[in-house]
């Protein structure tokens, strides 16, 4: 099994007090010789009986030395998630969460905003005290 982020428990209860129900704890993300773990599988009820929406979060601390390090395998697993799950679950979207002080601090940089618009990736950024979901950027 993976072991969990520094911030597991937050995101998990913060997207349970946005109204999502965790379904997978962690989610298991198989496809033909691929076996992968994403941290969270959540799901919650559309209105009206239009379905459900489903998604799979990863977590990312970004606590080494190098921002872009981090960056660049924060971003390959993401990919890889999704290029998986799009095969298995093609109506999961996958998220990546990361703290508002990582947010504020290294996803504005121009850099990180080209890689994250260029790449499509879907972002949560959370509030790790709060334990709230502060943003969603698809």
């Amino acid at each position: 099994m993976p072991r969990y982020d520094k911030y597991h428990e937050a995101v998990k209860n913060a997207l349970i007090k946005d109204g999502w129900t965790i379904t997978d704890d962690p989610l298991t993300v198989e496809y033909e010789d691929v076996f992968l773990y994403a941290d969270l599988g959540a799901e919650r009820t559309l209105a009206a009986e239009k379905g459900k929406d489903k998604i799979a979060v990863e977590i990312k601390v970004f606590g080494s030395r190098s921002l872009y390090s981090d960056f660049e395998k924060a971003i390959g697993q993401y990919q890889l998630y999704r290029l998986f799950l799009g095969k298995v679950e093609p109506d999961r979207k996958v998220f990546l969460a990361v703290s508002r002080e990582v947010f504020e601090e290294s996803f504005q940089r121009p850099s990180v905003k080209l890689a994250t618009t260029e790449f499509a990736v879907k972002i949560l950024v959370f509030e790790v005290e709060k334990e709230e979901i502060v943003k969603w950027i698809n």
